[in-house]
């Protein structure tokens, strides 16, 4: 994939006050459309990748990229990330942003993961967003969550 990248917090949940922020701030600057019309993958629409880099760095933060799916030369403007093919599990979120889909990743890590029998499997999250009107109350995304069986 190709897009933006920005570090956040992990601490007092900074990361869900910062995220959205960094969304106004690509709708409004272009680079939601510029990334939306480079898009040449087979997942349709705008990719929100969460890297957790606290086994890694052994620091509380996160990687969260803006991109979409693209295989092709690289503008100047985007860096890549590569995400390792993976097993996913895909949950279906309704309603606006960013409320909807902070509720249902509460709910994974609370909920299902602890009753599912699998583990994460350490790899890039994905949030797919199509390119609606993301505050309409019937908004639809997603929320891929690569697994390994436990």
């Amino acid at each position: 994939m190709i897009g933006i990248k920005q570090e956040f917090s992990l601490v007092n949940e900074e990361n869900l006050i910062g995220i959205p922020k960094l969304w106004e701030k690509v709708n409004s600057n272009g680079t939601g459309d510029r990334l939306a019309k480079l898009n040449n993958g087979q997942i349709d629409g705008l990719l929100g990748v969460c890297v957790d880099k606290r086994k890694v760095e052994k620091s509380e933060t996160m990687d969260y990229w803006i991109g979409a799916e693209y295989a092709g030369k690289v503008p100047e403007e985007f860096s890549t990330l590569m995400i390792p093919a993976s097993k996913w599990v895909v949950f279906e979120v309704h309603g606006p942003m960013p409320d909807s889909m902070q509720q249902a990743w509460k709910r994974i890590f609370s909920e299902w993961f602890p009753t599912s029998g699998h583990e994460h499997a350490g790899t890039p999250e994905l949030e797919v967003y199509d390119n609606a009107d993301a505050s309409n109350p019937d908004y639809y995304s997603e929320i891929w969550i690569p697994i390994k069986k436990g």
